[in-house]
């Protein structure tokens, strides 16, 4: 299994975003991303794009320094906010308040998204028992408020958020995942829900077509939702292609296999980089067709990453005077970054461990794996010989 699909959820986003540069074209992470954090100025362009001509609202800056709110920051980052005839201060300050949300807590929220005044109470309130659907209560919901404020104060898509969330919960989602993908992918919830929901139906009606069992799909749609909420920002189109390159290549029974290993990972691709990573790996273990499946079908991370992380892995382990047939042999120490290889070397040369004449076994595995395996060798290189025919010494 690939090291990032071990990763915790909450670092699988992370992961996700991290990764994109090498992923699907058609998805752009990037560009998602961006979005979330460029909200801000889509709003701004709402009001005014005029800040040298106008001058800041008194009232806004008094209502402001009551709260204690540190304005030379809102006017650093986001002036414009200050500059709006109408806010609506008090108001969202008393809203938070009460949520819950001490003088502390309300005056961070507004310095990290201040144009959270500018939205009426009324919309804030319908925000407020939109997020209540999922929320344990008004303690967890000021809380992830403070922390996720913009995601909070993306009113824009209301209609939307509030049908995607019940789509969600009809599938099987738990709220406590559903709160995460509010807060972390809130990207996903702008989508109308009918998209998402084309892009849902053809994932399951694949899976049962490559002849997944009905129970299997449910668990299988979930746990992919769960790791990479994501794939939603792509389309029915790009997904049915992937499917369709996996079954040109792989029996349906292989492909539920990688969808079983790389889960929303695969999603990420496209016919093109995974065509291109294949080649790549063909090329380097001059390999036949048949041969290069079953490498791929051990290691999915061949297909995968890119054409030019594997480079940079291989290239990486040849410096370390790995063989080309070693890694043959273990392709899934492909999937660890350079610098983890150069570490986990490292520290077996001063056991001495000769890697290049051994097997990669012992470098290869989760953080978790390679201790349990270090141990082992250092335990034994530490383990005094037994000679059964030496003479026991014993004392009178």
């Amino acid at each position: 299994m690939l090291r990032g699909v071990a990763h915790g959820a909450k670092d699988t986003f992370t992961l996700l975003l991290a990764r994109s540069q090498y992923c699907n074209p058609r998805l752009n992470f990037p560009s998602a991303w961006t979005e979330i954090t460029n909200r801000s100025l889509l709003i701004h362009s709402t009001y005014t794009t005029d800040t040298k001509s106008r001058e800041e609202n008194k009232k806004t800056i008094e209502s402001l320094y009551r709260l204690s709110v540190d304005i030379k920051k809102i006017r650093r980052l986001k002036e414009w906010v200050l500059l709006q005839d109408v806010a609506y201060v008090k108001e969202i300050a008393d809203i938070l308040q009460e949520m819950g949300a001490d003088e502390t807590t309300v005056a961070n929220i507004l310095e990290r998204c201040p144009e959270a005044i500018l939205h009426t109470p009324a919309e804030i309130n319908s925000q407020r028992a939109l997020w209540q659907l999922v929320c344990q209560n008004e303690k967890q919901l000021i809380k992830l408020i403070g922390q996720f404020p913009e995601s909070f104060f993306t009113t824009e898509y209301h209609e939307n958020q509030k049908a995607n969330i019940l789509f969600f919960q009809e599938l099987g989602l738990k709220n406590n995942i559903i709160t995460r993908f509010l807060t972390s992918a809130p990207n996903i919830f702008y989508n109308p829900v009918e998209k998402n929901r084309n892009v849902i139906e053809t994932l399951q009606r694949n899976y049962l077509s490559l002849g997944g069992s009905d129970a299997n799909m449910k668990i299988w749609i979930l746990k992919l939702l769960s790791q990479n909420p994501f794939i939603l920002l792509n389309t029915s189109t790009a997904i049915q292609e992937n499917f369709e390159f996996l079954q040109n290549y792989f029996t349906d029974h292989e492909v539920l296999q990688l969808l079983s290993k790389l889960k929303g990972f695969i999603f990420q691709l496209t016919p093109t980089t995974m065509q291109k990573s294949m080649l790549f790996s063909k090329n380097v273990f001059k390999c036949s067709d048949q041969e290069l499946k079953q490498l791929v079908l051990k290691c999915p991370a061949l297909l995968y990453y890119s054409v030019p992380v594997l480079e940079e892995r291989l290239e990486g382990l040849l410096k370390e005077g790995i063989s080309v047939a070693q890694i043959r042999e273990t392709p899934m120490v492909l999937e660890l970054t350079t610098q983890i290889v150069q570490y986990r070397i490292k520290k077996l040369s001063a056991l001495g461990y000769d890697i290049k004449s051994g097997t990669l076994e012992s470098l290869n595995g989760t953080k978790k794996d390679f201790e349990v395996n270090y141990g082992k060798i250092q335990s034994k290189k530490e383990r005094p010989i037994f000679n059964p025919v030496a003479p026991i010494h014993v004392e009178d």
